[in-house]
């Protein structure tokens, strides 16, 4: 049992994971539609065929490759999944480690995701384990905003969210609940979800299995 006014070893761990996420560079943040254009001109894929492959609009696709949208984590899955290409090679790029030590100080800053319009953020976050090779895997700290827009998450895969700090909002299966620090939920991404913050912004762990 800790002393009153003195901060134990968790304390220190906890502030280190949740401190304030800084915006991603520019060209960190453009560098996914780069890939991503990369990726389908690679394939052959237009962005119509893109576009009925994923069920997303052509506009939205073309945003995202000129870096106007910053697409959702679930939105690359899908883009990975009809790009035949890993999950992480959209996210981070391609690894080639069998294994990954990420400094604190060495934490990428991904991107900042937006909704569909491209006017309202969503949340930033930052890759944990970037370097791997074929990795199934993604393992990121996220800060969420309050969202304003309802942006349903849809696609295959497995989840796993741990809240840091703040309170965030969980809306699946038809029920709403409100996680707070220490709480966590683990669901099939298949099945419909909205993960916010619930005031201002909170901060999560989250573990996606791309499967």
């Amino acid at each position: 049992m800790k002393s009153k006014g003195r901060k134990s070893v968790f304390d220190d761990f906890f502030e280190n994971l949740t401190g304030e996420l800084s915006a991603p560079a520019t060209r960190e943040v453009e560098a996914i539609g780069v890939r991503i254009r990369a990726l389908r001109e690679e394939k052959g894929v237009s962005l119509d065929d893109l576009s009925k492959f994923t069920g997303f609009e052509v506009a939205f696709l073309a945003g995202i490759e000129e870096g106007d949208v910053q697409p959702q984590l679930g939105a690359m899955i899908k883009l990975s999944k009809a790009l035949d290409s890993a999950f992480g090679r959209l996210v981070s790029g391609t690894g080639e480690k069998s294994y990954s030590i990420t400094r604190k100080r060495e934490r990428r800053a991904a991107a900042l995701s937006t909704t569909k319009t491209g006017k309202k953020h969503l949340y930033s976050y930052k890759s944990l384990a970037p370097g791997v090779k074929g990795r199934h895997m993604e393992a990121f700290v996220v800060q969420l905003l309050t969202a304003t827009e309802k942006d349903v998450s849809l696609h295959d895969g497995e989840e796993f969210v741990f809240v840091l700090d703040g309170t965030v909002l969980l809306e699946i299966g038809g029920e709403r609940f409100e996680l707070e620090p220490g709480d966590s939920a683990y669901y099939l991404a298949t099945t419909p979800h909205i993960i916010s913050a619930n005031k201002d912004k909170a901060t999560i762990l989250a573990v996606i299995y791309q499967g």
